[in-house]
């Protein structure tokens, strides 16, 4: 199993329009991925688990996944978590 850590980075948090695009880029990595926010898990695939965490911007979530080229596609979604997708 492999881990990261990121801050949300998108003005209104992990809402709507960002919350879906994480979840596709999560759905389109083929891997198993969990996010947790201060204790409480949910599926990364899931616009209802992600949404159901109330992640805020500022808040720090940790992504956990095992598979093939696990590394790349945390580092990937990480940096993606770090981006402010509301200013686009």
């Amino acid at each position: 199993m492999a881990s990261r850590s990121a801050t949300i980075a998108s003005g209104h948090g992990l809402h709507a329009r960002p919350a879906a695009l994480f979840v596709q880029a999560v759905n389109d990595s083929g891997l198993s991925i969990t996010i947790e926010k201060e204790g409480r898990e949910a599926p990364a695939g899931s616009i209802l688990g992600v949404i159901s965490l109330a992640i805020n911007q500022g808040d720090v979530v940790t992504l956990t996944a095992d598979g093939d080229n696990v590394d790349s596609v945390l580092d990937s979604l990480v940096s993606f978590l770090e981006t402010d997708h509301d200013a686009e």
